[in-house]
């Protein structure tokens, strides 16, 4: 589970709270990252920046620091992938795109044996669920700026994870929601992370 909010106690907190007790009820390990708490580096060293790299022990540990080196071992071993962080401007925090380009990287997650071919999926993935907030109206959102955030997690780095489902959740628009609302947007977390 990776969180991105700068805030503590925000609404991407709860969502991501949720989904985690729901695994861990299920009996499931859950690893609970908190990008922000980690003081995770968002920042490519020029060595992780290849694109075909080949799948042995080194793509663990190129250019990685020890904490990136944990995430790349524990996305690799994962069953499900669990995501959580603000839509800003049509695109994750900063630190969770960082997270990406250092994580989900060549030799890791996926092979590629040419710039122009198929990427092979190297993980057991076999969920990704992601939990976004915002304060656009979903129909705005799609319809005004062709939901971006759809874009990046299923379309983009979803075809990169083999045949690992997508799951989305995105609780819009936050501000002025109704306590209700967000109970609503809570027991769909839980649902959406339930087994099976």
């Amino acid at each position: 589970m990776i969180v991105a909010s700068p805030r503590p106690g925000s609404f991407v907190h709860a969502l991501a709270e949720a989904a985690a007790s729901t695994l861990s009820e299920a009996g499931h390990e859950v690893r609970f990252h908190d990008l922000y708490v980690e003081r995770f580096n968002p920042v490519l060293d020029p060595a992780e920046a290849a694109t075909t790299r080949t799948a042995d022990e080194s793509a663990f540990t190129v250019g990685a620091d020890p904490l990136t080196t944990r995430h790349r071992r524990e996305l690799y071993t994962a069953d499900t992938l669990v995501v959580a962080h603000p839509n800003w401007w049509g695109k994750p925090p900063a630190i969770m795109a960082g997270w990406i380009d250092r994580v989900i990287v060549a030799g890791v997650a996926y092979r590629l044996d040419s710039a122009e071919g198929e990427p092979t999926c190297l993980l057991r993935l076999q969920r990704l669920i992601v939990l976004n907030t915002g304060d656009t109206a979903p129909e705005r959102e799609s319809k005004v700026f062709g939901d971006p955030l759809s874009a990046i997690w299923e379309r983009c780095i979803g075809a990169y994870l083999g045949d690992a489902t997508v799951e989305r959740l995105l609780a819009s628009p936050l501000s002025g929601s109704s306590p209700e609302q967000r109970e609503t947007w809570l027991a769909r977390a839980r649902r959406i992370a339930a087994p099976g």
